[in-house]
């Protein structure tokens, strides 16, 4: 089966393209938890993101981080776009919230979404975009991760949630570092599934003292790991230095 379905356990929803492709997980009794580890992990953008007001999310999945994002930034404007119809008629099994004033989900594709140049520049975009078959090529062109260094602000951050056995990661992170060749971290998630990709336009990372404070300022119960993610972060950046 391809067509995006719900599968259920006790207490937990799935959103699955395939039988054994989970694209999101949420817990009933706690929905505001961020069960798979990338989740957790693409939230780091709090870290290296100075104030971020406008927000755009490639792919919805099950809402996850819509839901943390609206919570960690309620006054950012936030729009999604999901290429999936069957995706985006289960947000409400998933509790994404209905459009409005600063919400919005938009079907469509999200490569052709990025191309108008219309668009008010960002601070952040979220890259989470996968159909059945993994990562589509139209979000992990050369051309693509240029796109999105164009639709940022200065000091804009990308984050790309890439698979992390995918035949073509390291090609990946290449084209993203050519397009943002001054600030660019790659963070490997908790179950060592996936890899995050930072990239800031035109900004170098934050220093360290800054990646923890901002870790306790966005996430003081420690809900969201952003001190792991910190951590994380400042290794890799100390490491490829």
């Amino acid at each position: 089966m391809s067509r995006a379905h719900v599968v259920e356990d006790g207490d937990l929803l799935a959103l699955h393209f395939e039988s054994e492709k989970v694209q999101t997980r949420v817990l009933r009794s706690d929905p505001d938890r961020l069960v798979l580890a990338y989740t957790r992990t693409m939230m780091g953008f709090l870290l290296v993101a100075h104030a971020p007001r406008c927000i755009t999310m490639i792919g919805l999945g099950g809402g996850s981080l819509v839901r943390a994002c609206r919570r960690a930034l309620p006054e950012a404007d936030f729009t999604a776009v999901e290429v999936s119809a069957d995706v985006v008629a289960l947000r409400e099994v998933f509790g994404v919230p209905p459009d409005g004033p600063r919400f919005r989900v938009r079907l469509g594709d999200g490569a052709a979404y990025l191309d108008d140049t219309s668009l008010v520049p960002v601070d952040v975009l979220l890259v989470d975009g996968f159909d059945p078959s993994g990562q589509p090529p139209a979000l992990c062109s050369p051309a693509f991760y240029a796109v999105c260094a164009a639709r940022l602000a200065p000091g804009g951050v990308l984050v790309v949630n890439l698979n992390a056995d995918a035949t073509g990661y390291g090609d990946y992170v290449r084209r993203v570092r050519d397009a943002f060749p001054d600030g660019l971290v790659v963070v490997e998630t908790d179950d060592r599934e996936n890899k995050i990709v930072f990239a800031l336009r035109g900004a170098a990372l934050p220093p360290v003292e800054t990646l923890h404070a901002r870790a306790a300022t966005h996430d003081p119960d420690g809900a969201l790991g952003l001190a792991e993610t910190a951590a994380a972060i400042a290794w890799r950046a100390r490491k490829r230095g």
